[in-house]
């Protein structure tokens, strides 16, 4: 039984209002209240959700490579092996991931050095470097970016899931657009190799040895 506070009449356990002076019951209140308050409440997204959101395909692979770079909650370098970044052109797999400025970085790195040195295996050099820390520059990027998202403030799941997919994920049609890229930077590189670097040093005298040769010929 329920006595009501207005009026000290009991009701019974299922009533609402009370039967006397139809006052309502403060049980059914604080009922009410807590049930509005479970019904508007937003659901707390785990740390491993929320980075499974953000990376998409693949995600279990990378939580794995994760872990070796974080001790006691605090992170730290630790060397891994990244083979798409190795084997197919490093700025594709960095722009698929939308790591932009690194993808800037690896798409113009291996065309300068291998214009200045004139040697096709510094781009095998930046491949390996790419391999190397791919992983990590990778946890990195993921994050700081879920970091921000959770400062925002996005309370909302699906606001968050949203924000995270957008941010995260991948870039299906770069595959494409790396294609074209790829024969871009081959045709390049290929120019490059073949004008050799600039020869800042050149002698005073070369040039008028080389317009007696012309005109001998």
């Amino acid at each position: 039984m329920m006595m009501c506070s207005q009026c000290s009449q009991q009701n019974s356990d299922e009533a609402h209002f009370c039967h006397q002076c139809g006052a309502k019951l403060a049980e059914a209140t604080t009922t009410a209240e807590t049930a509005t308050t479970r019904s508007t409440a937003q659901p707390i997204q785990s740390e491993d959700t929320l980075w499974r959101q953000f990376l998409g395909p693949n995600a279990d692979h990378y939580l794995t490579v994760f872990k070796k770079f974080s001790s006691n909650g605090q992170p730290k370098f630790a060397l891994s092996w990244n083979w798409p970044a190795f084997l197919y052109i490093s700025f594709l797999w960095f722009l698929y991931r939308k790591m932009y400025l690194h993808a800037f970085v690896y798409a113009v790195g291996p065309m300068v050095s291998t214009y200045l040195t004139g040697d096709f295996s510094a781009g095998i050099v930046w491949s390996v470097m790419a391999g190397a820390t791919a992983n990590y520059l990778y946890f990195w990027h993921c994050h700081e970016h879920i970091g921000e998202i959770k400062k925002a403030g996005r309370m909302d799941v699906a606001v968050q899931e949203t924000a995270l997919k957008e941010s995260g994920g991948v870039q299906p049609y770069v595959i494409w657009v790396g294609v074209f890229f790829y024969i871009v930077f081959l045709a390049t590189l290929t120019k490059m190799v073949q004008e050799g670097p600039p020869d800042l040093e050149q002698s005073p005298g070369r040039p008028a040895k080389q317009a007696v040769l012309q005109s001998q010929a």
